[in-house]
């Protein structure tokens, strides 16, 4: 198929590359080009703005930060809107608010072009490996048309719902992984203070009801005092961010969550945001 990829960072790069090495065409551009050389190096064809992609392309993904960055891509000068044809498909895999995500599907759909929230979660390491899950938010005939370029990024592949959907899956699992972060952190800060080697105490929950992946990755980031980002926890900031708006909008509590956010803010008034969220055990270690 003839792709179009846009958001070249630690996940986007790794993913497109998957998808020029399952036979695909793909057409990419970045703000700065040399984010996409190791790609062009690879085959990928570059275009020189977003609306020159969707001109090429039936399917286009995006996979940037801010939710901004996704209108301003879709609808800004130059944007994909600009060269879609009807029929074509977006299919976004940032992390955006739910109402934006929806706002821009429908926006597309006035122009004949189908959209999918499609979120993912699983890491760089996830996505060079194709095993990220994605929650998928969209019709789902149109999740049918762009199944089988999913299957080639992701393990788990779940159609949430309407447009959107996606985008609260995604919301849910940053809640319980963040929270679980926080939780390894604050039995890290207490084996410590009572003399006992966090090492050791990160063993014995391994084997028992607490062992996570959150457990086994942060915790162990935690133990070996490696705050190198494997996700940048200035994400995990705004994905609160997010989460915290969504929740004000809906009337619901979310206390557990709420008091995270807390301890997110005080991680970046440390300025820690380029570090590893893992970094939550030195914000502790403050008090």
């Amino acid at each position: 198929m003839r792709l179009g990829f846009i958001g070249l960072g630690a996940m986007g790069r790794p993913m497109a590359s998957r998808l020029l090495g399952a036979g695909h065409e793909v057409f990419v551009w970045a703000r700065r080009k040399d984010a996409a050389v190791p790609l062009l190096e690879s085959g990928a064809q570059w275009r020189a703005s977003p609306a020159e992609v969707a001109r090429s392309a039936d399917v286009v993904f995006t996979i940037v930060t801010y939710g901004s960055d996704v209108e301003s891509i879709v609808f800004g000068a130059h944007g994909l809107a600009d060269g879609f044809a009807a029929g074509a498909v977006l299919v976004d895999m940032s992390t955006i608010a739910p109402g934006l995500a929806r706002d821009i599907a429908r926006r597309l759909e006035e122009r004949g072009v189908a959209m999918l929230d499609a979120p993912v979660s699983g890491g760089g390491t996830g996505a060079a490996a194709g095993t990220l899950a994605i929650m998928v938010g969209g019709e789902a005939a149109v999740l049918a048309r762009v199944q089988p370029l999913l299957e080639v990024l992701g393990r788990t592949i779940v159609h949430v719902g309407g447009n959107g959907c996606g985008q609260v899956a995604k919301a849910c699992n940053q809640m319980v992984m963040v929270a679980a972060i926080e939780a390894v952190a604050e039995a890290m800060r207490l084996a410590e203070a009572a003399g006992v080697a966090p090492g050791k105490v990160r063993a014995a929950l391994q084997g028992g009801s607490a062992g996570s992946r959150v457990l086994d990755l942060f915790g162990g980031r935690m133990v070996a005092g490696d705050y190198t980002a494997g996700v940048e926890a200035r994400l995990h900031h705004k994905d609160f961010g997010l989460i915290a708006e969504e929740a004000r909008a809906l009337g619901v509590p979310l206390p557990i969550t709420a008091s995270v956010a807390q301890q997110l803010n005080a991680l970046m008034a440390r300025g820690w945001g380029g570090d590893d969220t893992a970094s939550l055990l030195r914000v502790l270690r403050l008090n």
